[in-house]
């Protein structure tokens, strides 16, 4: 009896023992892989990190192309990311606009290291262009306003740089932040001001965006 009771322990303790084995590598075998870490800050080994980030769009613009007052540029691309622009700078102080700005204004921006999100009003509600608001308000190098007639919902530009999404919850958003804004290898005047002088550009009154094409007296984007 009493060999028999041993025995009877002995087997249920390898039935346990072999259960809490099962048990406990099963959540090892289901764990899903962790995703590659990707270095999005620039320096000298890693001057544009935006190359890392799918779906970036890149070309090459020369700085320091300003049109006269109030005169167009023929851009290429819309929005644009670079080129010819006004003498003027959009506020980029972290500053959300509430309707579309004079593109030529904001181009300059770009060139001072700003990081500009654009997006369609037509295709994002307002829950999506509040989540845009809360990353740029108050941020230095970042300007969020409306952009009619893009063909997707948002669109980021930085110097040369371009990537478009189709929602605001898309992890690229910050990514492309963090790579590009003031990135002093991608910039023509990285550190040049976002503070604007009200009355040469009042962000609470922005000169507007200008839907229409531009007239035979336009700068072409290249400034040739």
């Amino acid at each position: 009896m009493i060999l028999r009771a041993v025995a009877t322990v002995v087997a249920t303790a390898v039935l346990l023992a072999g259960c809490t084995s099962r048990a406990g590598e099963e959540p090892a075998e289901s764990a899903a892989p962790s995703s590659p870490r990707v270095e999005l800050t620039p320096d000298e080994g890693n001057e544009d990190p935006s190359e890392n980030i799918e779906g970036v769009e890149t070309a090459e613009f020369q700085g320091g192309l300003h049109t006269a007052p109030g005169q167009r540029v023929a851009y290429d691309r819309h929005p644009p990311m670079g080129g010819a622009h006004d003498q003027v700078w959009a506020n980029c102080s972290g500053t959300v606009y509430a309707r579309a700005v004079r593109t030529e204004h904001m181009v300059h921006s770009l060139e001072h290291g700003a990081v500009w999100i654009a997006y369609e009003p037509e295709r994002l509600d307002e829950d999506d262009v509040a989540k845009l608001a809360e990353r740029v308000e108050g941020q230095p190098y970042l300007m969020l306003s409306p952009y009619p007639g893009i063909d997707t919902p948002i669109s980021l530009q930085s110097w040369g740089h371009q990537l478009k999404v189709e929602s605001a919850d898309d992890e690229r958003i910050d990514q492309f932040i963090q790579a590009l804004r003031q990135n002093p290898y991608t910039t023509p005047e990285p550190g040049a001001p976002c503070d604007t002088d009200p009355s040469a550009f009042d962000p609470a009154n922005p000169p507007r965006f200008d839907p229409s094409a531009p007239g035979p007296d336009a700068m072409p984007v290249d400034g040739n």
